[in-house]
């Protein structure tokens, strides 16, 4: 069914002014009660996100997480009102009261919206870009979820088509990674996009003029967007033409082969009397004087704060009558799609649970002990393993899928046919996805998609680039959604493309964000376990990190040595202490290690035993799963009493003081790396086993 086929002729009556009013008296309230905020673009931007809630986006707001609703995205966080107040009308749960409580202590409406926080809230949006850039991944989701389900349903027609709405500012158009997303959007042909951009031209610092002065209409037609512009501006006289942006709106849902942007020319703050279109109305409350002056000006009593009137509610209410009508009219087109694929529709209520296949773990493959891999290759072998049974599995990488192995190689690329290259099959339902050299936008459109859809998808760089992705993974992290982030060529051991491209401090550095995990496995089977953990678990995002160089792959069944699926608890014994008689012991020593660096604990612990040490390795493929484990499993992995202990990583020391104790000493790598084969760096920098031996030395007589 067509997403806004229902939309009928616009009628904008007084009662639909007066709502706006409304909206703009309220915003001025909140921010002048909390003390802080952004009033100036919520009262501008009022008529704009009224119309689409009222008159163009097909949602009810008694089922906020209805598969069938258009998603709306408020890349401008900070003009949170712009959208609580469109929740509040529209009857999402949120009343006046809650407005009343902008900003403050355990109010649904905090300084920014917060996705889980609030219903009817997509996506948290604060840093400015990062919505519009994840707006971009809701309509990867959108294409891939119609492609997964429906693939053969003509346009327009399926219960999985949708329109994803945006609201942008001048400062989302300024961050790089709206350019690098736009860029993609406009590439891959997204006609189920629609950006409103309040080109208000005012941001803090007064008039853009000072920093923005480019075409972006046609730097978007140069992207391949179809653009338009209205412009209240245009006769001389500030005049909010609603029904020239209703046509505008109309005009970009009939585009259905490029992303739509409309760049409405509003002024900040309208109507306020001495402060709209300058940088104090932006961030900033009215003031008691302005603020009476709004009032009298729009008709309000000057004396009465966060005042509705009864006849204004009740008619924006009555959107949810719509939206139920629409609804209805959905689960009709629905319940038919059902009947005719019960296996789609099986596979959708999977998704919607986030529930795993029953036995899809017997897929993950298993790595024959001798063997040399290096972790990234083994990480595309599971991939390519698992996608069969996963069909939500989908991904790629920033240009650098041969060195990430993050292609499925069986399938086609999510891109136009016309996109098609000698290497790439485009297929516009395809799952393998290419972001080209963007890795920031790659990260946001993996959130997008990931809250979009209840896919799970992945992106894949060098983990040296992981510093461009940060805010997205941030971002991913404080709204608990589980995208997967594959970092590969994970420490000096890349070699030679020297310090630039060697990861030093990005290991602590993302262990350093809550919510994280950060997961470093050590061989080929402790890969395929971190894939498992990982896909299990739906609440939060994951970095996976992975080598470049080869690594052996452990003979579990060697004495003392145990299973891979330890890694699920975040630390194990990887080779237990042993006695003369090759028995377990009472450890000397503990050798902590992740990743590849294990490999030089396990040559550790040989070297001791030789000279009659006993010592334990001690596999630490993710901190955060091993933090989340019971007291007494902390004890039995790394004990108390066991004081002597070494750490061993090619990385900064960061973090690791607290497992190792004071008589514990740290084999760590705190300068920048060089140009040079991996064995060699290795070697020059102390990162050998003969150190790690020597270290643990030092640390039992330390303890002692």
């Amino acid at each position: 069914m067509a997403p806004q086929s229902e939309v009928i002729e616009l009628t904008w009556t007084q009662t639909d002014e007066r709502a706006v009013d409304t909206i703009r008296v309220l915003a001025a309230d909140a921010v002048e009660k909390v003390g802080s905020g952004h009033p100036g673009t919520a009262m501008s931007l009022a008529p704009a996100a009224y119309l689409l809630f009222q008159h163009h986006m097909r949602h009810d707001p008694a089922d906020p997480e209805w598969v069938g609703r258009d998603r709306f995205i408020l890349s401008p966080g900070h003009t949170s009102l712009t959208l609580y107040l469109q929740l509040f009308l529209s009857g999402y749960g949120l009343e006046l009261e809650d407005i009343e409580a902008l900003r403050s202590w355990g109010s649904k409406t905090p300084g920014h919206p917060e996705y889980g926080h609030t219903a009817g809230v997509e996506i948290t949006t604060g840093p400015l870009g990062q919505g519009l850039a994840s707006a971009v991944g809701f309509a990867y989701a959108q294409r891939r979820m119609r492609g997964l389900l429906d693939p053969d349903a003509a346009p327009d027609t399926s219960p999985f088509d949708h329109t994803v709405w945006v609201i942008a500012s001048d400062g989302d158009l300024q961050e790089g990674v709206t350019s690098e997303a736009s860029s993609l959007a406009g590439h891959q042909e997204l006609g189920n996009l629609v950006v409103i951009y309040d080109d208000n031209k005012i941001s803090i610092e007064d008039d853009t003029d000072v920093a923005f002065t480019e075409d972006v209409l046609k730097r978007y037609e140069a992207y391949g967007w179809h653009t338009q512009r209205v412009d209240w501006t245009e006769t001389g006289e500030y005049v909010e033409d609603v029904p020239a942006l209703d046509t505008a709106l109309r005009a970009a849902k009939a585009e259905t082969g490029r992303p739509s942007l409309i760049s409405l020319r509003t002024i900040i703050g309208y109507p306020a009397p001495t402060k709209q279109n300058t940088g104090g109305i932006h961030g900033a409350k009215l003031g008691g004087e302005e603020l009476a002056a709004l009032k009298e000006i729009l008709g309000f009593d000057p004396e009465q704060h966060f005042g509705i009137e009864d006849e204004v509610l009740a008619h924006t209410r009555r959107v949810a009558e719509r939206g139920a009508e629409a609804r209805r009219a959905w689960e009709t087109e629905f319940s038919a799609w059902a009947e005719r694929n019960p296996e789609g529709a099986a596979l959708l209520e999977r998704i919607e649970k986030r529930e795993l296949p029953d036995g899809w773990e017997t897929s993950l493959p298993e790595f024959p002990a001798g063997d040399s891999m290096a972790t990234r290759s083994a990480s595309g072998k599971v991939i390519n393993a698992i996608a069969d049974v996963l069909p939500e599995l989908w991904g790629g990488s920033a240009d650098l899928a041969g060195s990430n192995n993050t292609t499925i190689a069986k399938a086609k690329s999510f891109n136009p046919a016309s996109r098609t290259t000698d290497m790439w099959t485009g297929e516009p339902y395809g799952r393998v996805l290419h972001f080209g050299v963007r890795e920031h936008a790659a990260a946001s459109i993996v959130n997008g998609i990931t809250l979009a859809s209840k896919t799970r998808a992945f992106a894949g760089t060098f983990l040296i680039f992981s510093d461009y992705q940060r805010p997205a993974v941030r971002l991913a992290a404080l709204m608990g959604v589980p995208s997967i982030f594959v970092w590969t060529h994970d420490s000096i051991g890349l070699g030679e493309d020297g310090p630039t491209h060697q990861p030093v401090e990005q290991l602590a550095s993302l262990r350093a964000i809550p919510n994280l995990d950060v997961v470093r496995p050590a061989d080929a089977n402790e890969v395929a376990w971190s894939w498992k953990t990982i896909l299990e678990n739906h609440e939060n995002p994951a970095g996976l990190v992975l080598t470049r160089q080869n690594l052996p792959v452990y003979d579990r069944s060697a004495p003392g040595f145990g299973a891979a699926s330890g890694v699920a608890k975040g630390a194990y014994v990887l080779a237990e202490a042993l006695d003369a008689d090759g028995n377990a012991t009472t450890p000397d020593v503990l050798l902590l290690a992740t990743g590849s660096e294990v490999e030089l604990a396990v040559g550790a612990r040989e070297q001791l035993a030789a000279a009659g040490v006993a010592a334990r390795v001690v596999s630490i493929p993710c901190l955060e799963w091993f933090q989340k484990q019971d007291a007494e499993y902390r004890e039995s992995v790394l004990p108390a009493a066991v004081r002597a202990r070494v750490s061993v990583e090619a990385g900064v020391a960061l973090g690791w003081r607290e497992l190792v104790g004071d008589a514990g000493r740290i084999v760590s790598l705190d300068h920048f790396g060089a140009s040079a084969d991996y064995k060699t760096l290795y070697r020059e920098f102390g990162l050998t086993a003969e150190a790690v031996a020597e270290a643990a030395r030092e640390s039992i007589a330390a303890a002692q």
